[in-house]
């Protein structure tokens, strides 16, 4: 790993989802111990504790849109909190709360990036595309359109977060696990041309060559961003999320993808988000996260020898 100083930031909040919950997700880590078990990767890890921002409201959407006010508040300090930790040259961990919480992080990625002349990578990992807009949402659940707010199709608060827009070109993403897309979004990704590694392609040619399209490319310049929602995984082994769909990634193919990030040496930041311990079987899925993050820090069955 280039970098091995981890901040821990949580953001205990569901504003954006539809199933209340997501908001308990960085405490369930904790329990994990996600702490030590970095630690124990040799990682020096400071958590900075949960970032604060307006309660629930659970109202219906206005103008397509459920709690943008709110959302917006808390990816301006999810934002906040990155960009200082990156400024500090240290890798930000972002513990959710749900997906929309990525529009803060990722867009103070991007900001940092092109303050210090880096390239940008960004892996997806995700049974979703959260790719909706206001027009097509079926549910006005922001968590469902973050990857589009950061390409510049959302509404101005979100979108001018980081003082630039679009956050993000779409060459810079690749959606890894994507097994559920709504009717309009399919044709905004396809608009958009997005690089999608959907459950199909997987299930062809494997994770090992997924993760090798997904990744190639990328030089000494690249900062390399992983947005992990927890439903990226099956069900059947994460049951604690709140948007479950079935047929994603076993667990040897999710820990095959998070060796081969580890092993690119270029992972620098980190959303976890969507894990909802209130829908979990005594902390099963946090577990799984926590085991799962290890891996991108480099754990492995044994040593590789070059």
């Amino acid at each position: 790993m280039q970098q091995t100083r981890v901040s821990l930031i949580g953001a205990p909040t569901d504003i954006g989802a539809g199933v209340r919950g997501s908001s308990m997700g960085p405490e369930a880590l904790r329990v994990a111990n996600i702490v030590d078990a970095l630690r124990a990767r040799g990682v020096e890890v400071e958590d900075r504790g949960n970032l604060s921002g307006p309660s629930n409201p659970v109202l219906p959407p206005e103008d397509g849109y459920r709690h943008l006010e709110e959302v917006t508040q808390w990816n301006e300090a999810v934002h906040t909190a990155v960009h200082r930790e990156l400024g500090r040259g240290r890798f930000p961990m972002l513990l959710g709360g749900d997906h929309s919480l990525a529009l803060g992080s990722i867009s103070a990625v991007a900001r940092h990036c092109r303050e210090r002349g880096k390239s940008l990578r960004i892996l997806w990992l995700d049974a979703h595309a959260d790719f909706n807009t206001r027009k097509i949402t079926p549910s006005g659940n922001i968590h469902g359109m973050p990857v589009a707010c950061l390409c510049g199709l959302g509404p101005d608060p979100l979108i001018r977060i980081g003082g630039h827009t679009p956050a993000i070109d779409p060459s810079w993403i690749r959606q890894i696990g994507i097994r559920s897309v709504d009717e309009g979004e399919k044709r905004l990704v396809h608009e958009m041309k997005l690089d999608v590694f959907d459950m199909r392609y997987i299930d062809e040619h494997g994770m090992r060559q997924t993760m090798d399209r997904a990744l190639a490319g990328m030089d000494e310049n690249t900062h390399l961003h992983v947005s992990f929602d927890v439903d990226f995984l099956d069900p059947e082994i994460a049951p604690g999320v709140g948007t479950t769909v079935r047929g994603g990634p076993n667990y040897r193919e999710a820990q095959l993808c998070m060796e081969m990030i580890a092993d690119t040496a270029r992972l620098a930041s980190l959303d976890v988000v969507e894990l909802n311990p209130a829908l979990d079987h005594r902390n099963r899925t946090a577990n799984l996260a926590v085991d799962l993050i290890e891996s991108l820090f480099g754990k492995s069955t044994l040593m590789r020898s070059e």
